[in-house]
């Protein structure tokens, strides 16, 4: 089974002060939490501060953005290398970066190319907005930022990031899409797109996850589905019950490990 992951994005809250201290306080009951990969996306001017707090756990430490260049006249921008000797992650065409910033689906191409490159783990936002989802656009249109996103890529590439289907319509709003939606999505829409690209190794490979308003009462709900792999996890990430969702997704997970391995012996 894909192992697996819970990120969590902490947007543009938390001074460096405040950010090691939360990660101070709720890292060990983190670290102590089996089967999951766990990793914390805090603002970039925290990210040396909170990557040597959680320095020998098992939480990584991912950006919420970067250029694809190493270098130049690019006031405001930060570089992969740059990255690298603090972060494992970097999230790549949040749907806020699109809407907010004009990112294009050329840039997220450019940035997940300069990411692998760099070796670290792209987690590629898609979805649609409510307008897009209730005239029946979904499909198309994610599917169609999926294909941008990975062009040029090859398989042994493609594996190596992660996808996060995150709604627009559930980012922030307290709406949360079901589990049969969004596994149906990432199922049919995300993962069978990887695979007519890559093949259905690369599809069966690759992890997914779910985006939009993930909360510790619905995580292992949404973990019960076969294709949701974990989830990138927004406002729910900063506070400390965060640890309660990263332990329901965890448990629900495991008993599904535990019951496949039943049922094969």
């Amino acid at each position: 089974m894909r192992t697996p992951i819970i990120a969590g994005n902490w947007k543009m809250n938390k001074t460096p002060a405040e950010a090691v201290a939360f990660a101070n306080e709720i890292k060990d009951a983190l670290n102590a939490i089996e089967g999951i990969d766990i990793a914390f996306c805090p603002p970039a001017i925290t990210i040396p501060a909170v990557a040597e707090a959680v320095k020998g756990t098992k939480i990584g430490i991912g950006a919420q953005n970067m250029y694809h260049a190493e270098k130049g006249a690019y006031t405001g921008e930060i570089a992969p290398n740059m990255l690298t000797p603090f972060c494992q992650y970097v999230i790549l065409g949040h749907s806020e970066r699109r809407a907010y910033f004009g990112e294009t689906d050329e840039g997220v191409n450019k940035k997940i190319k300069a990411a692998l490159a760099h070796g670290l783990t792209p987690i590629v936002c898609v979805g649609e907005s409510l307008e897009q989802n209730e005239a029946g656009e979904t499909h198309d249109f994610v599917s169609g930022q999926v294909r941008a996103a990975f062009a040029g890529l090859t398989a042994d590439q493609a594996v190596r990031c992660i996808i996060a289907y995150e709604p627009i319509w559930a980012i922030g709003t307290g709406k949360t899409a079901t589990t049969e939606q969004a596994g149906g999505i990432i199922g049919q829409t995300v993962r069978a797109t990887i695979a007519e690209l890559f093949g259905t190794e690369a599809a069966q490979t690759i992890r997914i996850q779910y985006g939009g308003s993930v909360t510790p009462e619905n995580a292992a709900e949404l973990m019960a589905h076969p294709d949701i792999d974990g989830a990138l996890v927004g406002g729910a990430s900063l506070k400390p019950s965060f640890v309660d969702l990263v332990r329901n997704a965890a448990r629900q997970r495991q008993g599904e490990s535990e019951r496949a391995e039943i049922k094969l012996a």
